[in-house]
């Protein structure tokens, strides 16, 4: 599987950030990409309005998803991102959608919110309750998970032990103290510990830190963006996911049984 990580700085306005987006599917499928992830919360962005999501907020069918499935037609390429939609109760959701031919073929309402760091994200979105669904991609299997759901070894794990071979993050990484090396390590061990990839894309810009990353199920970081607006294409091996599960069998000497999601 060939991906692309697409890494820009989110505007405030939601038709600016469209047109990145179908610019970054055009070079990703110009490049042969069979997969391109985007950061989180791509809708709109201002650190000096962080009740934005709401006011920005669009239905799965809004102009903004609408567009981006019409242009994935005719084409081989699946694109996930991060976006909010309205709730109807005042709230938004943060739901990871893959959209390939023309359609969503999945979606996932964010189970981890940032109440961290003095940010409280569940000041304005509802936590989703269900676990999220594998995607097939170009022959492998891809499970979802957004941001924060990073410090949760569990919903990791659920995954691989579901199926997975590639954990795909969209991301708005805030910057802080550390939070570089934060970042690097919990991506890679949410690797290592589960011998699959991931496939983390952060948001750069101003308050998020960037450092898009792919990092291989040994724990080899195979592909890295820095600071700044980057499209990064790297390769995913099945084969390589195989290897690292018959050397490294951690799925199946595991002395514990799959978590279970409580039900919220």
């Amino acid at each position: 599987m060939k991906v692309a990580l697409g890494q820009f700085a989110v505007s405030r306005e939601w038709e600016t950030n469209l047109a990145t987006c179908l610019d970054l599917m055009d070079r990703a499928l110009a490049g042969g990409a069979d997969l391109l992830v985007l950061p989180e919360g791509i809708l709109a962005r201002d650190i000096a309005d962080p009740d934005l999501v709401l006011k920005s907020a669009q239905p799965l069918d809004g102009p903004f998803v609408s567009t981006l499935c019409a242009a994935s037609r005719g084409t081989q390429l699946t694109t996930m991102m991060s976006v909010h939609t309205p709730t109807g109760d005042g709230h938004a959701f943060n739901v990871l959608i893959a959209i390939r031919h023309g359609e969503i073929i999945a979606r996932y309402r964010k189970l981890h919110l940032y109440d961290a760091f003095a940010v409280q994200e569940s000041k304005n979105v509802t936590p989703g309750s269900e676990v999220p669904p594998l995607v097939d991609v170009a022959g492998m299997k891809v499970g979802l998970m957004t941001c924060y759901d990073v410090r949760f070894p569990e919903l990791a794990r659920r995954l691989a032990l579901d199926g997975a071979q590639v954990l795909v993050l969209p991301a708005a990484w805030v910057k802080g103290p550390l939070k570089e090396m934060h970042w690097e390590v919990l991506v890679t061990a949410r690797a290592l510990e589960n011998t699959c990839y991931m496939v983390a894309v952060g948001e750069c810009g101003e308050r998020n830190i960037g450092n898009s990353m792919v990092v291989d199920p040994l724990g080899v970081a195979i592909a890295h963006a820095a600071e700044a607006p980057a499209l990064v294409f790297t390769e995913l091996d099945a084969e390589r996911v195989a290897h690292a599960r018959r050397v490294l069998p951690v799925l199946e000497n595991r002395c514990f049984a799959a978590p279970q999601l409580r039900e919220r």
